[in-house]
């Protein structure tokens, strides 16, 4: 029943009407006002023209303003509707006056047991039910197909089910989530996860607010069926945490990060998307850490251009067996690059056989072929007949380039053939990159051994030297330092301390101590130390720390955050006082295992400085990965605490040492908001 519909076509009550009339199901039209036939005048009255018709009032599609939606939720309840579809907007995103209208919604709601989609959106379909509730023109051309699309917005979801369309691949259903006050990100994968007609879910996320429902999703839907996530605000900075943890760990970081652990295949732009889904349409590879892509090109240009995006993604291009690399000396001419890349110059009569040998030499999980349109070569045919020879079944990609026509006419060939087709050296790497990278999740997956925290006792206090003790509890080590609040107590440390010393500041309340002067490094005798103490209680200081110096070694930060959204998460990154500038950071949940903390550090893009760079120090990981899961374990066992974070962590030649440590306690907890 369509609620609001209207004899004006130009009207939303008259779209949405028309889009839901192609399905071939009972539906009423109701406006009280409306003087034609066809239109009743109450939602009782579409119940019975719906049941009349051998129907029953499923859906409700609610296309009145918002002051007047409870209402005719009621109205549609009690008619016996179950579920709705909630187009309009002034709801709580304009204001005060919206969010009372949007709360009697969710009291008409939580009433009647109905289920809602909206409001803010387009609306929905499910081509492979002929089902199109939809505002949007053309949304009734969209094909059916294996793609599950749940995005944010109702425009994302038509543009990816309209470029899915055009690359021939179909969407099972597509929904746009809008404000989401009722059936949200969580509820659409769930059910796509049971959903026999998806093979890979489509998901495009602007914001969350029941982060661990939406993880919990995305965990039982990947390990059923490919998830590839694309997340907005790249470059929107929420309000966060004055340490260095909290303004590290944007909402947009922190998203990406906890999705792809939770198995979600992440991605940068709708490009990379739709190239990965396509890709992952016709089913995954076997899950792998080091999954291998064997690359085939008709011209070895384009084939230089795809090794190159590929390396960039770090996905493995291994060179083939010896065998394999005999058997391709037969097939091709002498001057061709037969070790992968394989180039085979311009293909001929031996195609299929090439294709054949490479995917059944041991290092290939998934080939890549491209080439340019040629009269002379059948690139669909080939690959069938590949599969005829090859001994495994290892998958095959096709990407070509050449007139529009053509290649109209070849995808539609391969989907036809089961066969993924993109166009586009970039194409071919986005989709052999998403297989490769799902592969590579699914074999980390199922690593449940978590470090659990101990529960401390919440206090107030937590300066460093009493963070520094409780991280110490942890197993991270940390310079032997002595507290002195007079000049006779700092003599006394000098004497019993090996210099060079760090003499800071010591307050619970200042962060970043270098800021204002707070730290003063190098002190090696009693006259600098005597000036350190001075400088120190000019700005404030009723107590500095005194400790001795670490030597020379990486930076690094840990810490340990509450998410809004997320709750627990850890942080890994390149420390010290320009970690925000550099932002080189690895992000996961807590608690969490060894396991998951040691892959860590191979995520940073300055990892080569943890493995003794230019004879730097080595770090050791496992040791890396206990301080990560033991501040994650605390934060995640002691509610009281917010963050905990080492900066700098430093890594030397002798271990581990934290060189500052901060911890912020939880405004809620206990009325402070206590950050040293």
């Amino acid at each position: 029943m369509v609620i609001g519909a209207s004899a004006s076509p130009e009207k939303l009550g008259a779209v949405m009407a028309a889009s839901l009339q192609t399905s071939g199901l009972p539906l009423a039209r109701v406006n009280p006002r409306a003087s034609t036939d066809g239109f009743v005048n109450s939602a009782a009255d579409a119940a019975r023209q719906i049941a009349a018709a051998g129907g029953s009032p499923d859906l409700a599609v609610i296309c009145v303003p918002a002051i007047a939606t409870a209402t005719a939720l009621r109205d549609c309840a009690a008619a016996g509707a179950t579920a709705a579809l909630v187009c309009s907007g002034g709801f709580s995103e304009i204001g005060p006056e919206g969010t009372e209208i949007e709360d009697r919604v969710r009291e008409e709601l939580a009433r009647s047991g109905m289920r809602l989609v909206g409001p803010n959106t387009s609306g929905f379909f499910a081509p492979v039910r002929r089902l199109i509730a939809s505002f949007v023109p053309g949304a009734h051309n969209v094909a059916a197909g294996p793609v599950g699309v749940v995005a944010a917005s109702g425009g994302v979801n038509h543009m990816l089910a309209f470029r899915l369309s055009a690359q021939g691949i179909g969407v099972s259903l597509g929904i746009g989530i809008g404000t989401g006050i009722d059936v949200g990100h969580a509820d659409v994968l769930h059910h796509l996860a049971e959903d026999e007609q998806t093979r890979v879910i489509a998901l495009h996320l602007e914001s969350c607010d029941d982060g661990p429902a939406l993880l919990a999703a995305v965990r039982a839907a990947a390990e059923r069926k490919p998830v590839v996530a694309l997340v907005v605000g790249r470059n929107n900075v929420a309000e966060f945490a004055r340490s260095h943890t909290g303004a590290l760990a944007t909402s947009w970081r922190t998203t990406r990060s906890v999705l792809a652990q939770a198995g979600a295949v992440v991605v940068d732009d709708e490009e990379q998307l739709i190239s990965a889904v396509i890709g992952l349409s016709a089913g995954r590879i076997a899950a792998t850490a080091h999954p291998g892509v064997a690359l085939i090109t008709g011209q070895a240009g384009p084939g230089l251009l795809i090794a190159d995006e590929l390396a960039s993604r770090k996905v493995e291009l291994p060179t083939l067996s010896e065998p394999t690399r005999r058997r391709l000396g037969e097939l091709l001419p002498p001057l061709t690059y037969q070790a992968n890349p394989v180039d085979t110059g311009r293909p001929g009569q031996s195609f299929p056989e090439v294709i054949a040998a490479v995917s059944d030499d041991d290092s290939a999980d998934v080939v890549g072929v491209y080439g340019l349109t040629e009269p002379v070569l059948d690139m669909v045919g080939s690959v069938q007949q590949a599969r005829a020879l090859q001994h495994g079944r290892t998958p095959v990609l096709i990407a070509m380039d050449g007139p529009a026509d053509d290649i109209t006419s070849i995808r539609s060939t391969a989907v036809a053939a089961g066969i993924p087709f993109v166009t586009g050296p970039l194409g071919l790497a986005q989709a052999l990159a998403g297989l490769a990278e799902d592969a590579r999740l699914r074999a980390r997956t199922g690593d449940d051994r978590i470090v659990e925290g101990l529960r401390i006792e919440a206090r107030e206090g937590w300066d460093e030297h009493a963070t520094k003790k409780l991280v110490a509890g942890v197993g991270i080590a940390t310079p032997r330092r002595r507290v002195a609040a007079t000049q006779e107590q700092a003599h006394s440390a000098f004497a019993e301390l090996n210099t060079p010393l760090a003499v800071k500041i010591l307050s619970e309340t200042v962060l970043h101590k270098s800021d204002i002067g707070g730290v003063h490094l190098g002190v090696s005798d009693l006259a600098a130390l005597d000036a350190a103490f001075d400088a120190l209680r000019t700005i404030g200081a009723e107590q500095v720390l005194i400790e001795e110096m670490a030597p020379a070694g990486v930076d690094l930060i840990v810490g340990a955050r509450r998410d809004p959204v997320f709750g627990p998460i850890v942080l890994l990154g390149i420390g010290g006082t320009a970690a925000e500038a550099i932002g080189d950071v690895v992000i996961r949940s807590a608690p969490l295992s060894i396991e998951t903390a040691s892959d860590m550090p191979d995520e940073l893009a300055a990892r080569e400085l943890l493995r003794g760079w230019r004879g730097g120090p080595v770090a050791d990981i496992d040791d890396l990965a206990a301080c990560i899961t033991g501040l994650g374990g605390m934060l995640a066992a002691n509610e009281w605490i917010d963050e905990i974070e080492v900066n700098p962590l430093r890594i030397t030649a002798e271990g581990a040492v934290a060189l500052d440590a901060v911890l912020v306690t939880r405004k809620e907890d206990n009325g402070v908001d206590n950050h040293n």
